[in-house]
């Protein structure tokens, strides 16, 4: 990998206009459009912040971890607020990078972008694939019988219709989608605390009340092994939470719109994760929430509420929606950014009349289909959605720390571009380097249980894969000469 620093504005081979309209770049082909408002880059960020991984992974990590899982998302949490900001940092230092990817490239390399980019979108296919088995296992809810290819073969249908129309219609339904996750998180803890309050007694038998959370076995029931066996399932919960620099390209005044999602973080992290877990093992004592389904359609079913559950099995469905959008929202413009470099086929550079990368998006989309296999692969919904999740929780390491990695180099080589930033890292290099020590860390963490330790260790054969494409398609060089062709050439 090349240690450079950043291509000024000038000079970066960026394609994005600061207007929204339709405008023909130096290969031919469109530019992205600055579609998205603040108010979607702020309800993307909230949305990639409450994904599948809260609602349908967190009964697993409660059942392992206890009311000590309360300390694993606020531990997951504040790590990477500081991947946020240092993505942010690099972000804003040069407003031409369309994407993280971009950021990394020119840091780091073309090696290092292609590396980053196409880990980028597998990662998204991978996690596409987990909110297919959650999609399946939400609708399973109200249709037992219902053939397991069904609802997830709907789902990809309906997902790249959407997506074909226009960004501006993506922001809108991320917008809508993020507005039900909120309005139902909040809505749970209200309901749950006001159940707390009234002592309310479930028909198990179990009585809320917040002494719940230390008096079944402790805030640590299952130690400090069960304690650290919890970040295994609960690290995918934050998958997408750098959804909001996927789409830099496309949003309105980034210097103002992008610190205000990034910094909203904490408050997300404690108010949608910390807080309301919290208040399902208030109502429901941890060593009572079911570990194979969502606790968040659980906890109104145990307290003689089936009507609500319904309705919260209806939210966290949109849920596992709205985060399959995203995944094919990111994965088709990171292969866009790809084939403008010469990393891809440069066929994928070409815009629809929508200015839509409708081409990228097709592929992503195909790639989305063994999922459908894959729920036949385990012997439930849920083991097939541990072993998704593995896979993908170690790929966003790699990509997060590859955004540490560029912003460690990026301070080194231009200090002066550090020195007048408006958007710097809190703790600078320090924190990053306590970041990737923590990744690090976790990845060790991911070896305790025999479900985890074997996806762990079959995702190298990934980086084997992109290592061959790599050396077949010329390296470097050749990602280059293709880049100097114009969009839509084999």
């Amino acid at each position: 990998m090349a240690d450079r620093a950043p291509r000024s504005a000038d000079t970066v081979s960026a394609r994005v206009p600061d207007s929204t309209s339709p405008e023909q770049d130096e290969a031919g082909g469109e530019n992205l459009k600055r579609g998205l408002s603040n108010r979607h880059i702020q309800l993307i960020a909230i949305g990639g912040a409450i994904g599948t991984g809260l609602f349908m992974g967190s009964g697993k990590t409660i059942s392992v971890a206890g009311p000590s899982v309360l300390l694993v998302y606020a531990v997951i949490g504040f790590m990477l607020f500081f991947v946020m900001r240092a993505m942010g940092e690099l972000l804003l230092a040069n407003l031409n990078y369309k994407s993280l990817r971009d950021a990394v490239s020119d840091i780091l390399g073309p090696t290092a972008g292609f590396v980053c980019g196409w880990t980028y979108w597998f990662c998204w296919i991978v996690t596409g694939m987990a909110d297919i088995v959650a999609i399946t296992g939400y609708v399973q809810y109200w249709w037992p019988g219902i053939p397991l290819f069904l609802p997830g073969a709907v789902t990809i249908l309906v997902m790249l219709g959407l997506n074909l129309v226009a960004v501006r219609l993506f922001g809108e339904l991320e917008f809508w989608f993020s507005i039900i996750k909120i309005v139902a998180i909040v809505a749970l803890i209200f309901t749950g605390l006001a159940m707390v309050f009234a002592h309310f007694e479930s028909p198990d038998g179990s009585v809320a009340q917040f002494s719940n959370l230390i008096e079944h076995g402790g805030f640590f029931p299952n130690g400090i092994t069960g304690f650290l066996a919890g970040f295994q399932i609960a690290i995918f919960a934050f998958v997408g939470v750098e959804l909001a620099g996927t789409a830099a390209a496309e949003t309105a005044d980034p210097e103002k719109n992008l610190p205000r999602a990034i910094n909203a973080i904490p408050l997300r992290v404690v108010l949608f994760y910390v807080l309301a877990l919290a208040v399902i093992m208030m109502v429901t004592p941890w060593d009572r929430v079911p570990a194979d389904n969502s606790p968040f359609v659980q906890m109104f079913a145990l307290a003689g509420l089936p009507a609500a559950a319904g309705v919260i099995n209806f939210v966290v469905l949109t849920a596992a929606a709205s985060s399959a959008n995203s995944g094919i929202f990111s994965t088709s413009r990171m292969i866009y950014g790809l084939a403008l470099e010469g990393a891809a086929p440069t066929r994928w550079a070409r815009l629809s009349r929508t200015q839509v990368p409708a081409r990228g998006l097709g592929f992503s989309v195909i790639c989305l289909i063994p999922s459908l296999v894959v729920l036949y692969a385990g012997s439930s919904v849920m083991e097939a959605f541990t072993l998704i999740t593995t896979v993908s929780s170690v790929l966003f390491m790699v990509v997060w720390s590859f955004i540490l990695v560029s912003y460690l180099v990026f301070r080194r080589n231009s200090p002066e571009l550090h020195a007048i930033s408006r958007f710097k890292v809190p703790g600078g290099r320090v924190m990053c380097w306590v970041v990737l020590a923590f990744f690090a860390f976790m990845i060790v963490v991911l070896t305790m249980e025999n479900d985890t330790r074997s996806a762990l260790i079959a995702t190298p054969v990934w980086f084997v894969v992109l290592g061959i494409g790599w050396w077949l398609t010329g390296g470097a060089k050749g990602a280059a000469k293709r880049s100097q062709l114009p969009a839509g050439t084999p």
